[in-house]
């Protein structure tokens, strides 16, 4: 970790809680930037054809500026970089890279067969879930100041879009098992807990986008508990800023749900200010009616068509022993983009 101090010191965007943080657990650093980069790939992934796509403008953030609106975009941002720390570290954990954690001591379920062996080495998802929480939320719990407006409503948000992901991460944990005996016979099994590869809780998060829940800030009496989309409670009697749903005839939000406080942008025009890209030249489907479809990707600006020359590896065989030899092949295909 030569070096790890002056990275703490100059490393853009973070808190001074988080800076704390990262001279204490110097070794942790390096996972930290995996998680991040684990959850900018996935988000690339789940909104690929979409208008707002993960690109960032501006450097302050892995999201850029889209990631300081109460946007539903910026839930998802804010979820899915909290799952990428979290999934990170918990494997980390298991490899030994980190000084602090080792393999998982989750406790045996109680599921499982007897005679099946308990305490292969297991990514400790416990450990980053917690590590997570203390270095994610470290931002948010310093903003705000506890006395409502915008600022303690987006860290409220932000809170509660945080732990939604670590949720993901913890909840899709499941056993693994290896078999052991003679010739394959798996007369013997060893299992330990593996984390969910993180397409799975990308596709969770997206699920939770998709039903998210419009919130709005309110004052009431009380003990000042967290609730559903709260973080940041007060004491007994006072007037505690909560977050609660605009529509009152919906459920409220779990923990589980992402939640947020402002309508989106159409995301259709370059704004750098935002952080919005736009959809200039972004390609499209011209026969989708989806999100990808050419109508609501160019936002009624119409395409252009142009002929692309894609090559590809084709009429591949595997030959004995041991690899595979395949043609190189060319092939005219038609292309659309937003004008």
């Amino acid at each position: 970790m030569i070096g790890a101090q002056p990275l703490c010191a100059s490393a853009p965007g973070l808190s001074p809680g988080q800076r704390k943080l990262c001279h204490l657990y110097q070794d942790h650093v390096a996972h930290i930037g995996e998680g991040a980069r684990l959850a900018l790939r996935e988000c690339q992934h789940q909104f690929r054809s979409r208008r707002w796509n993960c690109t960032a403008l501006g450097a302050d953030s892995v999201f850029g500026p889209v990631a300081q609106s109460g946007s539903r975009e910026a839930a998802f941002a804010f979820a899915v970089s909290s799952a990428g720390v979290a999934h990170a570290v918990s494997r980390a954990c298991r490899e030994g890279d980190l000084a602090t954690c080792g393999c998982s001591r989750a406790a045996r379920p109680a599921a499982l067969p007897r005679d099946w062996l308990w305490g292969g080495c297991g990514d400790n998802a416990e450990y980053g879930y917690r590590f997570a929480r203390e270095f994610v939320d470290a931002r948010e719990r310093e903003r705000g100041g506890g006395g409502g407006g915008a600022e303690y409503a987006r860290a409220v948000m932000n809170l509660h879009n945080n732990e939604a992901g670590r949720r993901a991460v913890y909840s899709l944990a499941d056993v693994a098992c290896k078999c052991h005996g003679v010739s394959g016979s798996c007369s013997l099994k060893t299992c330990w807990l593996q984390l969910a590869d993180f397409r799975r809780v990308g596709d969770r998060l997206k699920e939770k986008y998709d039903g998210g829940a419009a919130m709005r800030l309110v004052s009431r009496k009380g003990s000042g508990g967290a609730g559903a989309a709260g973080g940041a409670g007060g004491g007994g009697g006072r007037s505690s800023p909560q977050l609660e749903p605009v529509n009152g005839r919906f459920t409220p939000p779990t923990q589980d749900d992402l939640v947020y406080l402002d309508a989106s942008p159409d995301y259709c025009t370059y704004d750098e200010t935002r952080g919005i890209a736009g959809t200039v030249a972004r390609q499209c489907n011209r026969t989708s009616e989806g999100t990808d479809g050419c109508e609501l990707m160019c936002c009624g600006r119409g395409y252009d068509h142009y002929k692309a020359t894609v090559v590809e590896r084709c009429h591949c065989k595997f030959h004995w022993c041991c690899y595979v030899k395949c043609r190189m092949c060319t092939e005219i295909v038609d292309r659309f983009v937003c004008k």
